[in-house]
């Protein structure tokens, strides 16, 4: 208990220390107003730090350590510890300092400090909050490197039932991809598996041979984009332990772009066909048909559906786009089964392949490549949106932090982002 007196009024309170093993000798302020809580430790005894002999004899008393701690009342608040020291006769007399258990050896916080930074850290940047509590920028980063590890702990898993795989980039206009894995559990909540250095397969390869065998049981689906590197990965992986099967699923988010873009090509070129053609009038009255030729169909309202049939009556191999474009979006959005899909997907690519229509020719290459793992989205209608969603979280954190270059700094800054409240709120 650590008495707090208002050297004005000479009012006394008592706040709880909530630091074990030890009894408060003194208080005090400095000219700052900080208050400095000097103790001294209860324990009368520690192991050797070679033997791990108990000793009991105590020999002296360090040098004078002093650690931030947990703000009172607004003020900065240090603790000063003079840590026993013991001599074990059985390791040649060799010194043994007692650490206790509410500090590390070297760290210049208690551990409820740094748990306290942690928490002032989340959605915010490691400057700000050096700045708020007037500490330095470096002993925040040792607070992060004490507090979160740079890649994942697998206890706090019981399931991998669902994993997604994606990259993003760490430097803007650049190649440098690093490939995100993160996991849905059961109760909604996205969790991050691992930032890898690079998008290569056998990267991948050697993160999912990592995991604990007792978890590769668990393992169902993995929601990817349609990179190779990725698929080929989970694919070899699951062929190499008999315990695994996971099906690949092509995230239905990265099939609808693609179809979705083809229109837009030929929109974009009817539309500058148009614009030469019509006269200024007549243009008028269609412009402003991107976005309504890329929202749904049912989503139109009825002024957007006047102008898109106008647009259609001087474009119509836009008109046939469009529709093949919303027959296929349909196809998606039905409660069909993976056979049923196949058969679907198949006839709509056979109607595509009887026009003159070469927009989906790219797309109908993709989906004669990806057809299976494409179809499997039909099973449990799973797709990567957990893992879109963590990609804007890391570009927020990226802007937020100007730029995060490491991965393992990354790993450590979502990991805080996702988890911080739940650990040290």
């Amino acid at each position: 208990m650590v008495q707090i007196q208002d050297s004005r009024a000479y009012h006394t309170i008592s706040l709880p220390l909530d630091i074990p093993n030890v009894k408060v000798t003194q208080v005090q302020q400095n000219e700052w107003g900080d208050y400095i809580i000097t103790v001294e430790s209860t324990l009368k005894s520690t192991k050797c730090q070679y033997c791990e002999r108990k000793l009991t004899k105590l020999h002296a008393c360090g040098r004078e350590i002093e650690l931030r701690h947990l703000p009172i009342l607004g003020r900065r608040v240090y603790i000063r510890l003079r840590p026993q020291q013991f001599k074990c006769p059985d390791c040649g007399n060799k010194m043994t300092t007692q650490t206790l258990d509410w500090y590390e050896s070297n760290s210049p916080h208690t551990q409820a400090y740094d748990e306290y930074l942690m928490l002032s850290l989340v959605n915010s940047t490691v400057e700000d909050v050096s700045q708020k509590e007037r500490v330095g920028y470096d002993a925040v980063e040792g607070a992060i490197g004490r507090c979160i590890n740079t890649s994942v702990n697998w206890a706090e898993f019981t399931e991998l039932s669902i994993i997604g795989i994606d990259e993003i980039a760490l430097a803007k206009g650049r190649e440098n991809f690093v490939a995100l894995i993160t996991t849905q559990q059961a109760a909604g909540r996205v969790a991050v598996l691992a930032v890898l250095p690079d998008r290569k397969k056998a990267t991948v390869r050697q993160f999912l041979d990592s995991i604990p065998k007792q978890l590769r049981a668990t393992m169902e689906t993995a929601c990817t984009d349609m990179w190779e590197g990725y698929v080929n990965a989970v694919t070899e992986f699951a062929a190499a332990h008999p315990e695994v099967s996971i099906q690949v699923v092509i995230d239905r988010y990265h099939v609808a772009k693609h179809y979705r873009d083809c229109v837009d090509k030929v929109r974009k070129r009817e539309c500058r066909r148009l614009k030469k053609e019509l006269s200024t009038a007549d243009y008028q009255q269609i412009t402003g048909a991107m976005w309504v030729v890329r929202k749904n169909n049912r989503d139109l309202t009825p002024d957007e559906r006047t102008k898109l049939r106008r647009l259609f009556e001087y474009a119509p191999e836009l008109k046939s786009a469009y529709t093949f474009r919303e027959e296929l979006t349909a196809i998606f959005e039905r409660q069909l089964t993976k056979d049923q899909a196949i058969q679907r997907l198949l006839k709509w690519a056979g109607k595509v392949r009887q026009t003159a229509l070469t927009c989906f020719d790219s797309f109908l290459t993709t989906l004669n490549n990806w057809l299976d793992p494409i179809a499997n989205y039909f099973i449990n209608r799973l797709n990567s949106g957990f893992v879109e969603g963590l990609n804007n979280k890391v570009k927020t954190l990226k802007r937020r932090c100007y730029g995060l270059l490491r991965v393992t700094t990354l790993f450590q800054r979502l990991y805080l982002d996702l988890e911080g409240y739940r650990l040290f709120a």
